[in-house]
């Protein structure tokens, strides 16, 4: 699928059609073809695919018309009404390409969060405790002094200690969600190869580089995995918990947005305060200088109430959070917990070896947040 991002359309060529009646097929001898939104091109070359069926192209409610233009034919589709039409590209005279122009509806993930709301209190099943690995470890003190975390972390109040950590994060290493991590993912490592390669990390790898530099200061943190309600995704997200001693409660950070919740009253949210008020409908308000890269400001309605409110369905972390964690070639076993509504799909621990990173994975299931959110 191909989803069409029609708040970026800009500054691209218009063409002229001719109106004509749709036709159920379009002839093409080149396997790239353009589609034109209301008679503007989408800057976004459109791949014939004979091997979908269909191969569906969204289009938003506000398009009156679609136009697709191949290298042999062109044709102009009434969309007006919303409807969904199918058509058919012919490839070379003898390739079916199955061809669907569909109105784009976007999900509610609000209201599916809203109905992952139950935990169970009573759940009791066991597996060990969170551990937090010592700032005197040998790797982490490395961490510490190569990176000088103590003056970037400041003299200031702990808070502000947190927050200058997330920023310089934040400001160091740019988000790239398109390429994959180092072999290597300790923070040290990933900083040196980000400044030396001149290239960014995912939201994984800034929130596991974040979360060592918390330790090596001394702070209890962990990474967390924040995931959608279905089993098979393209797209989750991974942030940040500290305990506050001065709040005496965990807080939520997000490097990739340098982001930071906070309730009506400015006081920090932890992630579990931010899904409960999700679903409550309890105000929060998000820090004004969330951005994303610079290039982007990242706004509460879309972040908040769509984009998390799709990944705080389900929640994940390792059991122990120390340096080096996802390096696999270093470890025999990974051992994860995750945090389960009542109505999530598969509520049973997984137990399994993968041969091909030769590591022997553990995930832990409970539905009871009290064993997940416990205090260090």
């Amino acid at each position: 699928m191909k989803p069409l991002f029609y708040t970026l359309i800009c500054l691209f060529s218009s063409i002229v059609f001719a109106q004509v009646e749709p036709t159920n097929i379009v002839r093409a001898n080149n396997e790239m073809a353009k589609f034109y939104i209301n008679g503007i091109y989408n800057n976004k070359p459109w791949k014939i695919s004979p091997e979908l069926n269909p191969d569906i192209f969204y289009y938003g409610k506000e398009i009156n018309k679609i136009a697709i233009k191949t290298d042999l034919d062109s044709v102009v589709f009434n969309v007006s009404k919303g409807k969904t039409i199918d058509f058919i590209v012919l490839l070379n005279q003898k390739d079916t390409a199955r061809t669907q122009l569909q109105l784009y509806i976007p999900i509610d993930y609000l209201a599916i969060l809203k109905k992952g709301k139950k935990y169970n209190l009573k759940d009791e099943r066991l597996f060990p405790k969170f551990t937090y690995q010592s700032k005197e470890d040998s790797n982490l003190v490395k961490l510490r002094t190569r990176y000088n975390l103590d003056s970037i972390a400041g003299k200031g109040n702990e808070i502000s200690q947190l927050l200058n950590l997330l920023h310089w994060m934040h400001n160091t290493v740019p988000h790239d969600g398109q390429n994959g991590l180092p072999d290597t993912r300790n923070a040290y490592s990933m900083l040196e190869v980000c400044k030396k390669e001149n290239r960014g990390l995912n939201c994984r790898g800034l929130a596991i580089a974040l979360n060592e530099c918390y330790l090596s200061m001394g702070f209890k943190s962990r990474y967390v995995t924040c995931m959608p309600k279905d089993s098979t995704f393209e797209d989750c997200h991974v942030i940040n918990m500290v305990f506050s001693n001065d709040l005496n409660k965990w807080i939520y950070l997000d490097p990739t947005h340098d982001a930071y919740v906070m309730n009506e009253n400015g006081i920090l949210l932890s992630i579990e305060e931010v899904r409960e008020r999700l679903i409550n409908g309890k105000p929060m308000i998000l820090n004004p200088t969330a951005n994303w890269n610079y290039k982007i400001s990242t706004y509460k309605e879309e972040y908040l109430y769509n984009y998390m409110a799709k990944n705080l369905y389900r929640i994940e972390c390792p059991i122990n959070s120390q340096y080096d964690s996802e390096t696999f070639i270093s470890q025999n076993t990974f051992e994860m917990i995750e945090l389960l509504p009542l109505d999530a799909y598969n509520q049973k621990n997984e137990n399994y070896f993968n041969t091909q990173m030769n590591i022997h994975f553990i995930s832990n299931k409970t539905n009871n947040p009290s064993i997940f959110w416990a205090k260090p």
